[in-house]
């Protein structure tokens, strides 16, 4: 569903092992004009990221390694990308992760399950689609 809207249509990564938590972000964001790219760990987000060359991401923090979304984030900070990373994981995750993730380059944190609306909305504002 990535009819219309040309250069304003913004591709957003999502990064997450669980694939029904990708799946039902992904239909909201395509739902809401996004293009979007998956990854299931963070060495294929790496790749992906360098591939499609996302406009935001979208990562959860724990996955196959300890904090693959924070070193997905602070990988792309060290390149000097401007792309806003977003944490939507567990609380619990969170709060292991919460301290120095602005350090990391991570722009915020939204909690699993996710409100779509609540995200859409943020990466709306964020890439200017106002």
């Amino acid at each position: 569903m990535n009819i219309g809207l040309g250069s304003k249509r913004k591709t957003v990564l999502l990064v997450d092992a669980d694939a029904h938590a990708r799946a039902a972000l992904r239909n909201a964001l395509e739902t809401a004009g996004f293009t979007v790219g998956e990854a299931a760990n963070g060495r294929e987000g790496e790749r992906t990221a360098l591939r499609i060359k996302p406009d935001a991401i979208l990562t959860d923090l724990m996955m196959e390694t300890v904090d693959a979304g924070g070193v997905v984030a602070a990988k792309l900070k060290d390149t000097g990308s401007k792309i806003p990373v977003y944490i939507v994981s567990n609380a619990t995750d969170a709060l292991v992760g919460a301290v120095g993730l602005h350090e990391l380059g991570i722009s915020g944190v939204f909690l699993k399950p996710g409100d779509p609306a609540v995200i859409i909305q943020t990466l709306k504002t964020r890439l200017g689609m106002q």
